[in-house]
């Protein structure tokens, strides 16, 4: 099996390659970003992507769909830190077939590849109980958002920059700054540009 991984953090690559390779029948290739990750399957076109969803470019979300437009067959495992079951859905919503997090045992990433090369669709139990529970299912992350974060999410989307949101909103700059950095928390962004891009995605502009 050929498992292509796509992650930012050496740490997490070189453990999650070694863990891999010791299996004897797994190759493994990296990439560090969403471009050089959609570049390098399509030139590898590896058997199982490992797609962690805060990548530098576009996001791991982003990411799978770009894969799945190019291979409609991919088997796409999402690897993040959050085990909120609202990322989960919003995995399997944008085509992958499994999502772990990095937080628990590192042998459920090969579990979940495993399971998908089978044919099948791999979740952690508890993650899977709350989405059948109906916590997560259908829930829409913006949701969480009040409507001051909601209105600088769109306004961030739109290209706006902290300072040109305080100065429209009447907002000091430190409360903008306040509100992107809980928004980023509550969306399992990184920077503003990524949180500009989950506007993007969900047409908020």
């Amino acid at each position: 099996m050929r498992v292509l991984i796509v992650d930012d953090h050496p740490i997490i690559v070189a453990g999650c390659a070694a863990m891999l390779a010791g299996e004897g029948d797994i190759e493994v290739m990296d990439a560090r970003d969403a471009e050089a990750g959609l570049a390098a399957y399509i030139q590898h076109t590896p058997d199982a992507a490992v797609v962690d969803i805060a990548l530098p470019g576009a996001s791991g979300f982003e990411l799978t769909r770009r894969i799945l437009r190019f291979d409609a067959r991919a088997r796409i495992v999402v690897f993040s830190m959050n085990d909120d079951p609202i990322f989960a859905s919003r995995a399997l919503e944008a085509g992958a077939k499994a999502y772990v997090t990095k937080n628990d045992d590192p042998y459920l990433l090969l579990r979940a590849l495993r399971e998908v090369m089978a044919g099948g669709v791999f979740l952690m139990p508890r993650i899977a109980n709350r989405i059948g529970d109906g916590n997560g299912a259908a829930a829409n992350p913006l949701d969480a958002l009040s409507p001051r974060e909601l209105e600088i999410l769109r306004m961030l989307g739109s290209g706006l920059g902290m300072g040109e949101i305080a100065e429209a909103t009447r907002l000091s700059y430190k409360t903008v700054a306040n509100s992107c950095a809980l928004m980023k928390r509550k969306l399992g962004a990184r920077t503003p540009v990524e949180l500009a891009r989950i506007a993007m995605e969900h047409r908020l502009i």
